[in-house]
């Protein structure tokens, strides 16, 4: 332990002068955010060696902490020695993070189980070939509104993450459903949440292999997925008995038939019975809700 120096009372304690392992890592510096941390690394050189150990030995690093904009050299100094983060979030880094900001701190830190990288528009097919190839136990990635994300890369992480469990694709454009098929067929016996939101490129093709290969899937979301229709709606009933919610808003080719065996069985659907939007229509055209009987 580095000495605190400078001048104190006869039988003072200063902060620095408790056991840094035993108190000040595990009881003090893990209850101070991260934008803290880095005003509290600017105190002396002892808190700044302190602040370097603790930041070593993070499992959890989410940017967002930090403020809503973080510079590319505060990254780069709180993320310099971690090397046992089980969990990374860097949305607030979208503008500027790149391969060469992030694949070293992928490199770094092997046991990495959720990466949350929405938004990440200067990233490419390397970051992701590094999760693939040194993150074996990843189980959640986020990768919405990941424009480069495209069926290549999806199909290496599917190859090589046998863990994976959660998947944000939203609004990945290149995605087609051919990557959708490969990905079912690979890692779907594991996978639970999955959101291929705003892709007009899915079709049922894609959700009908979703629902075959998926027997726990918990959570799809379709929203804004125009080619989707009734019959991948159907497929899901049959085969995904763990279904808990489905987003289906703006998918016009699905009707409500298909949709009322998952209500039947309690799934959380975002779109509303015709009935009921029928309802609160004439509601707002009459200014009152009228009494039905909805047990006719």
């Amino acid at each position: 332990m580095e000495p605190s120096g400078g001048e104190q009372e006869p039988g003072a304690v200063r902060l620095l002068d408790l056991p840094w392992e035993d108190v000040l890592l595990p009881h003090v510096l893990s209850r101070v955010s991260l934008c803290q941390l880095l005003r509290l690394q600017r105190v002396s050189r002892a808190f700044r060696a302190l602040v370097q150990l603790h930041l070593a030995g993070l499992r959890r690093f989410d940017a967002a902490q930090v403020g809503p904009q973080i510079p590319r050299a505060a990254l780069a100094w709180l993320l310099r020695d971690a090397e046992r983060l089980q969990e990374l979030a860097l949305a607030p880094c979208h503008e500027w993070l790149s391969d060469e900001d992030l694949v070293p701190v992928l490199a770094r830190n092997p046991q990495l189980r959720s990466v949350a990288l929405a938004g990440c528009g200067q990233l490419s097919r390397r970051t992701l070939g590094a999760l693939a190839e040194g993150c074996p136990r990843l189980q959640r990635l986020s990768l919405a509104h990941c424009d480069w994300v495209d069926g290549l890369a999806l199909r290496g992480l599917a190859d090589r993450c046998p863990a994976l469990e959660e998947l944000d694709l939203t609004a990945c454009r290149q995605i087609k459903d051919e990557a959708i098929v490969y990905l079912a067929q690979r890692r779907g016996a594991g996978l639970r949440s999955l959101s291929l939101a705003v892709n007009a490129n899915v079709g049922d093709t894609a959700v009908q292999e979703l629902a075959r290969n998926c027997p726990e899937l918990e959570h799809l979301d379709l929203t804004g997925c125009l080619r989707v229709g009734s019959d991948g709606v159907r497929t899901l009933a049959e085969h995904c008995p763990a279904l808990r919610s489905l987003r289906v808003r703006h998918c016009h080719h699905v009707a409500e038939p298909s949709l009322s065996r998952l209500r039947k069985r309690g799934v959380d659907i975002d779109v509303e019975p015709p009935l009921h939007q029928a309802l609160v229509l004439l509601q707002d055209m009459a200014g009152f809700a009228p009494f039905v009987n909805l047990q006719v």
